[in-house]
Order: structure tokens, then sequence, then C-alpha cells
């Protein structure tokens, strides 16, 4: 979806991935001011995508919250939103470096279920690729973008990467950047040929990278 997130509907499913719930606090706890919305923006399009497919399940691969204590830091309004969420749909939190700990405290302040990682069918959804694991698999945690010149202009789009058996999910979370999908940390684990895909409106662009 343009939104970034994946729609499975074979699996009446909205998948997710690197929220950062909670990263804007988290820089204010450090001294860095920066506007305490993203929780609530990230949020408003997750709805956005839910209303628009549907989606009856909803699962997050990983870094969902910026860091520990993230849940208890949210404002009330986001929290009951969230919680609103996880308590109406089939909620899945799958647990990534930054919320090991977060998860589980998101799961006990508004709900859903925590995993290291899960299987369905054939496909393992988890936060990192494994390099070594042939299994089909969809991750996140590099946050891609793709850069693309267009009639003398660089174009900055943040995209899914995919490979034969990897497909790495794009960051949600508002205030997420992005790694370039040609990076060597990206295309070490992707182990192949790497199409960078771009969701314009109704359709999908492809740009082979690697």
């Amino acid at each position: 979806m343009p939104c970034g997130a994946l729609s499975w509907p074979a699996q009446d499913a909205l998948l997710v991935a690197d929220l950062h719930f909670e990263k804007g606090s988290a820089f204010g706890k450090k001294g860095w001011m920066l506007p305490p919305y993203d929780s609530a923006d990230t949020i408003a399009g997750l709805i956005d995508a839910l209303e628009v497919t549907g989606a009856r399940r909803v699962w997050c691969l990983g870094d969902s919250f910026h860091d520990r204590g993230g849940p208890a830091r949210m404002p009330a309004g986001p929290r009951a939103a969230l919680q609103a969420l996880t308590t109406s749909l089939d909620w899945l939190w799958i647990s990534g470096n930054h919320d090991i700990v977060a998860a589980h405290e998101a799961a006990a302040l508004v709900g859903g279920r925590v995993v290291a990682e899960a299987r369905v069918g054939d496909i393992v959804l988890r936060h990192e690729a494994e390099t070594d694991d042939a299994t089909p698999e969809i991750s996140g945690h590099f946050h891609p973008k793709v850069a693309v010149h267009i009639r003398g202009r660089r174009i900055v789009r943040r995209c899914f990467a995919m490979a034969a058996t990897k497909l790495i999910m794009p960051a949600y979370g508002a205030f997420t950047g992005g790694l370039d999908v040609t990076d060597a940390a990206i295309m070490r684990v992707m182990g192949g040929a790497v199409t960078a895909v771009v969701a314009e409106g109704p359709r999908l662009l492809r740009f082979p990278v690697g």
C-alpha cells in the first residue's frame, strides 16, 4: 500500500513494520525537542489503512515502540485509540531490537499478543531478515527507501525491498528515517538480486537495484 503497509487479503491481515511509537518522547528525554505527535499520526494512518482494507488481523513486525517505557509514555488519547484497535482485532506484536521489553509492556497496557516471530503457511514473519535462512520471509528493521532520477529530479520514496525469498517492508512510523535500498547492510541479507517496489496509488513501480 502507498502508506507502507502490506495488505494480505487471503489472511484478512494488515502487516506493518517499525511503527516506532513514542520516538518523539524518547528524543525529548534526551533534550532533543521533537513534536510529541508521532504516535497519534501513526495510529491515524493505521486506522485509515484498516478502513481501506477491512482487515481483521494486524501483524506488527517489530520495533513498534521506540524504546522501553514507550507504552507508558504514550498520551491518553493515542493509547485509548490503540487499545480500541487491539481489543477489536487479532493483534500480534512481533518483538524487535528496539522493543524486546516494550512489546510486552504494550501487551500488558493495551492488549495484543507478543511473539519473537510467527509462521503463516510457508512464510515466516520476523523483525530482521536472516541471511542464512532460505525460508520465505517478510520482515522490517532496515527502513528501506529508494532514490530515482526522473526528468532531472531526484525523488526519494520509502519502498519494499524484494528478493527471491525475502520481502523487507518500509518503516511505517511517522518519525522514522530510511536506509537506501542499495546499502550494503540490506544487500547482504537479501542474498541475491533486489528489486525496490514502490506503491503509487493502484500501481506498483519496480526498480531493479542490485
